[in-house]
């Protein structure tokens, strides 16, 4: 499925619609109803790991200020605001207030659940901006056909987006952390040490979305490489000086690749899915998860990354 890099991305073609009223919808979407989405203004979009928002509200009412404008603004007011007495602020004060929307701004379909549309990709999952997805090789039947999207959206401007692949839920407000958010600049890297360090299996801590949200099976696999670390190392056996380096590779390749992305280019592998790691030696392939959770696959080169005993 889809990594931070590409969600990102996602995003960035959502953003130029923001503003725009949906003037047609259409899609397979079986979730919703996608014709709840008619006429309704797409007012803010935001990414937060894998997870792409979309807020929707009523299009004959004002359009009200997009969430960075709302932390912008409450930024700009705490500013001007003169300190409490004694020359301390009141910490509650600089908090950015959340946009409230009235329950006429809260689509039918919608209502009780929130006005925000939550997107989770599944594999070749994308979202298209003024284009459709073609086949370009036929199907297992042999037939050269399209992918079906799950939801389109036409807007009043001529634009449309195209989703794929995609699961996708109504909800209040964007459920989000950007401190574990590996593409946020509130990225909070003590927070990650501390999950690196525990005795659990490297490969399990870094897919665990609580703490590097964003961080998928490529990344995964990847920065295990580039560090030179065995998969299934107990986190609490390595140095902390090693457990720093693999968090900077983490944040680097995410950043990376998601500049590689924008520029139109693809990603080059070192490891994921390889029968050779860049030195020649033969790479090893497994399935490794925690118990009862999600098994994933797992490429590492057994020279260059040596089990630790």
């Amino acid at each position: 499925m889809p990594e931070g890099p590409s969600v990102r991305k996602f995003h960035l073609l959502t953003s130029p619609f923001v503003g725009q009223v949906v003037a047609k919808v259409g899609g397979s979407s079986q979730k919703i109803n996608v014709n709840d989405l008619s006429a309704l203004r797409l007012q803010d979009s935001q990414v937060h790991g894998k997870n792409l928002y979309l807020a929707f509200v009523a299009a004959e009412g004002p359009l009200a200020p997009t969430t960075e404008e709302t932390v912008l603004q409450s930024k700009a007011i705490s500013r001007a605001s003169p300190p409490a007495q004694g020359g301390q602020e009141h910490p509650q004060d600089e908090k950015p207030q959340e946009v409230q929307h009235s329950r006429s701004e809260v689509p039918d379909a919608a209502e009780g659940l929130g006005n925000w549309l939550r997107f989770h990709f599944g594999l070749f999952g994308s979202i298209r901006a003024n284009e459709f997805s073609r086949a370009n090789k036929a199907n297992k039947r042999g037939d050269w056909k399209d992918p079906t999207p799950r939801l389109v959206l036409h807007f009043e401007s001529g634009g449309f987006l195209v989703f794929y692949n995609c699961r996708m839920q109504w909800c209040s407000s964007p459920r989000a952390d950007p401190a574990s958010d590996i593409l946020s600049v509130e990225f909070h890297r003590g927070q990650a040490l501390d999950a690196l360090r525990a005795p659990a299996p490297i490969c399990y801590t870094l897919l665990d979305q609580r703490y590097f949200s964003g961080l998928g099976n490529i990344i995964k696999n990847e920065i295990l490489y580039l560090a030179k670390i065995h998969p299934l190392t107990q986190g609490s056996l390595l140095a902390v000086s090693d457990l720093e380096q693999l968090l900077d590779y983490a944040v680097q390749f995410s950043s990376d690749w998601l500049h590689s992305k924008l520029r139109g280019k693809g990603l080059h592998p070192q490891i994921y899915q390889k029968e050779q790691c860049p030195l020649g030696h033969a790479v090893m392939k497994a399935t490794f998860g925690p118990s009862g959770g999600f098994k994933r696959l797992t490429w590492w080169c057994p020279q260059c990354q040596p089990a630790v005993l």
